[in-house]
């Protein structure tokens, strides 16, 4: 049987096109079972894995159905569609997927989240928008501050809402949604509905028509898991350095912020381009490494549990978990940054002797079925999976730090007597600067 294209389900001729234009020719399972409900308006609740194309299942009806209603005038500070969703890097990635399609349709989308100015969101919303993609904690700061309204929200959508409970956000995106109309178009997707996912959809969606393309926490059926045993801390961080030495990208995942970034450190000074992505960085540094990573600057993304959920990059042959983590879903978001829209990908875990234990019953729960082998660098596995090593790329020169301002005659700080703009000159101490606490530490939206 021939699958439907998007004009079969309902999809007009100009986001037909804009969908083609950016290399989209048909839909996925999930778009093609939701779409004849989200195009005629119905609440629907959305479960598929990792990578089965969710942004496209509410994006698609979202400006569709906008795009019918839109009058031609804006309103200040009154969008008319929101999209929430748990990180910065989702929320990114979730309008730039909506950017070819608000384009054909003549409407405007921004993104309102933590860690950067509210400045640059503010105007926006000032000058009217159609579609905000928001996380839960800047978007209600500026609903305090009485920034923005949700009054005339036509269509709302929580995108990962398993992913929001375990950050803790559902009391956020519960006050949220109930600022929204009632009688607005609703959908939600998640991977799974516990953790309180089960209320939201109970509270706030009218009828739903639920859509689950795949069992909840199934692994990807193009997805190979291997489990490499490994002698010791030397045999691991040498086994490391070979996976992530291959041609292709790959992303390798820690436990800490400290050892993302020393790790991307040392396979950039080994010759293997690599940056870090976790909660420390600015939101300014983690645009820069992921455009380094998804651009090919970078071949390898090493990355804490931050990019787990949110970070969609095409083609990535390898995911490597260098710290298995700490329960069965983080495994499986891990993993599934490989994988995605039907293509194949490999998942390796380096495990420690004492680790064993605690990883069967890890992949006992995410319903893994993949034997330790013990291995080294030159193992046969290994040498599967890395293919073809990389070219050696010298590492750029690190920037020379500035030399030291010359003072001032008259200008420098007072050793005697105090300074009238220093309340602590004369106490021999050195000030200590102070520095701003971003959100990204928390995860704050």
């Amino acid at each position: 049987m021939t699958s439907p294209s998007f004009a079969d389900l309902g999809v007009s001729d100009r986001l037909v096109r804009a969908l083609t234009a950016a290399g989209i020719a048909s839909p996925f399972p999930i778009q093609a079972d939701t779409l004849p409900d989200t195009l005629k308006g119905r609440d629907v609740l959305g479960r598929g894995k990792t990578g089965s194309g969710k942004t496209l299942a509410f994006s698609i009806p979202m400006v569709s159905r906008l795009g019918e209603t839109f009058s031609g005038v804006r309103k200040p500070n009154r969008p008319r569609g929101l999209i929430l969703a748990p990180t910065r890097e989702l929320a990114t990635q979730i309008a730039a997927a909506l950017e070819p399609l608000t384009m054909a349709s003549n409407l405007r989308v921004t993104t309102i989240f933590g860690g950067v100015s509210q400045a640059r969101q503010v105007t926006a919303l000032n000058r009217g928008v159609d579609i905000v993609v928001a996380c839960p904690g800047r978007l209600e700061d500026l609903m305090k501050q009485r920034l923005v309204t949700l009054d005339d929200i036509e269509i709302t959508v929580l995108d990962e809402a398993d992913h929001m409970a375990d950050l803790g956000f559902l009391p956020g995106v519960t006050r949220i949604m109930k600022a929204t109309p009632s009688h607005g178009q609703r959908m939600l997707f998640s991977a799974t509905l516990d953790n309180g996912v089960d209320k939201l959809v109970k509270q706030f969606l009218t009828d739903p028509v639920q859509h689950s393309v795949d069992e909840e926490n199934s692994p990807v059926a193009a997805m190979t898991h291997h489990i490499f045993e490994v002698g010791g801390v030397d045999g691991k961080k040498a086994l490391v350095q070979r996976l992530a030495s291959g041609e292709g990208r790959r992303i390798l995942f820690m436990r800490t912020k400290h050892q993302a970034r020393k790790l991307a450190r040392q396979l950039t000074e080994a010759g293997i381009p690599s940056v870090d992505l976790h909660g420390n960085l600015s939101q300014a540094a983690r645009d820069r490494n992921l455009a380094a990573f998804s651009n090919g600057d970078a071949r390898v993304l090493v990355a804490t549990d931050v990019a787990a959920r949110g970070v969609h990059v095409d083609n990535v042959e390898l995911v490597v978990h260098v710290d298995p983590p700490a329960e069965h879903k983080a495994y499986l978001h891990r993993s599934g940054r490989t994988a995605r829209a039907g293509s194949a990908g490999d998942v390796v875990t380096v495990v420690l002797p004492e680790q064993r234990r605690d990883l069967s019953v890890l992949m006992r729960k995410a319903k893994i079925d993949a034997a330790p082998q013990r291995v080294t660098v030159d193992s046969p596995a290994v040498q599967d999976l890395v293919g073809d090593v990389a070219a050696y790329v010298k590492p750029a020169p690190k920037e020379a730090a500035p030399a030291p301002k010359q003072q001032q005659p008259g200008r420098g700080r007072s050793t005697r007597g105090g300074h009238a703009g220093n309340s602590n000159a004369g106490s021999g101490r050195r000030r200590r600067p102070t520095t701003a606490r971003s959100e990204s530490a928390g995860y704050r939206g």
